[in-house]
């Protein structure tokens, strides 16, 4: 196949470009040139999406069998992206998020649920940061209607994940000592590796797959005790994880989510953050590597240097507890607990 990859040069879309290629496939890339260089093997297209003229010149003369769309944010820019690709592609898969379901993350969600009421044009301000993704999603579909592949995966992680929230806790355990962990060991998770999502894609392309898929990994797949302990193994650290209380870590306004990565509390709002179904994508043939093999590829990527390092923000966001907030708290939750519990 002739694949068009828009984006291509880091975390997913890397992952993609090596399934592509690992595949037999012509690959051409498609992006600013800004956030990684290309792989070896692949065609580098400069160009901004943005850009109609820049657009244009890349399909001049061209045609793919499939076009993925990795980094569509605002859907007036993926709209333009995806009317200029319609007469020259044969499908175009996006990957989305789950933020186009309206419920969630306070209920589990499937592909019948209702999405975000965002129009396919709207602006970057037009609609909350959550939405976008709805409207990405049908400005595609408007273009490459019965021709257009929806994923929306749940929380990726794996080799080359450019957020930083599982290298966060492998760098910060690997480092020794004691480390806060928050909440209780036991609560379930539900990640999944890029390397997966990108292996699903590709087989759904394959066979001119169409249509939405969830694809967030299976439900319980680790927990956040298991994903820990897993960070501790693979580092070969002498570390002591010790958990604290999430109401205690909430009255010291820890962070959910970006001080301490992956820590989703235990409350009505997040009820369904880790409850999504993947049963449509596991029955179209989704095969989910185990969280603990994720964990130690992940490490050794890290350390190997092959993938741009992380950038620990989400959004502008930074990811990861400062050490001296992390040390203050920890002492005092040992002033608070009876020696030796």
């Amino acid at each position: 196949m002739k694949v068009l990859i828009i984006g291509g040069t880091v975390f997913l879309g890397r992952a993609l470009v090596d399934e592509a290629l690992g595949r037999g496939h012509e690959v051409t890339l498609f992006n600013r040139g800004v956030s990684g260089s290309a792989p070896s093997g692949v065609e580098a297209v400069q160009g901004d999406r943005e850009n109609e003229a820049a657009l244009r010149t890349l399909v001049d003369g061209r045609y793919w069998d499939a076009v993925i769309d990795t980094c569509g944010f605002v859907p007036r820019t993926v709209g333009l992206s995806a009317r200029i690709l319609a007469a020259h592609a044969t499908a175009y898969a996006f990957v989305s998020s789950f933020h186009a379901y309206a419920d969630w993350p306070a209920k589990g969600v499937d592909e019948s649920f209702p999405r975000h009421l965002c129009p396919p044009d709207a602006g970057p301000d037009d609609v909350v940061y959550n939405a976008l993704k709805a409207g990405c999603e049908r400005a595609v579909e408007e273009s490459f209607p019965e021709r257009a592949l929806i994923i929306n995966p749940g929380i990726i992680t794996g080799p080359g994940e450019n957020v930083g929230r599982l290298p966060w806790w492998l760098e910060t355990i690997a480092r020794g000592g004691r480390v806060l962990a928050p909440g209780a060991p036991d609560r379930r998770m539900q990640l999944i590796d890029a390397r997966d999502i990108a292996r699903f894609m590709c087989d759904q392309l394959a066979v001119q797959g169409s249509g939405r898929y969830i694809a967030s990994g299976i439900p319980g797949n680790t927990t956040m005790g298991e994903l820990l302990r897993d960070c501790v193994r693979v580092t070969g650290a002498d570390t002591e994880l010790v958990w604290a209380d999430e109401s205690f870590l909430q009255e010291r306004n820890i962070a959910p989510w970006s001080e301490l990565p992956l820590w989703a509390p235990d409350i009505p709002e997040m009820a369904g953050i880790w409850q999504a179904s993947s049963q449509k994508a596991l029955a179209a043939g989704l095969r989910c590597r185990p969280v603990s093999e994720t964990v130690a590829d992940t490490w050794r990527a890290l350390r190997s240097g092959a993938y741009p390092a992380p950038k620990y923000l989400q959004g502008q966001v930074p990811v990861g507890l400062d050490q001296a907030k992390h040390d203050a708290v920890l002492a005092e939750w040992d002033a608070r607990r009876p020696l030796g519990s």
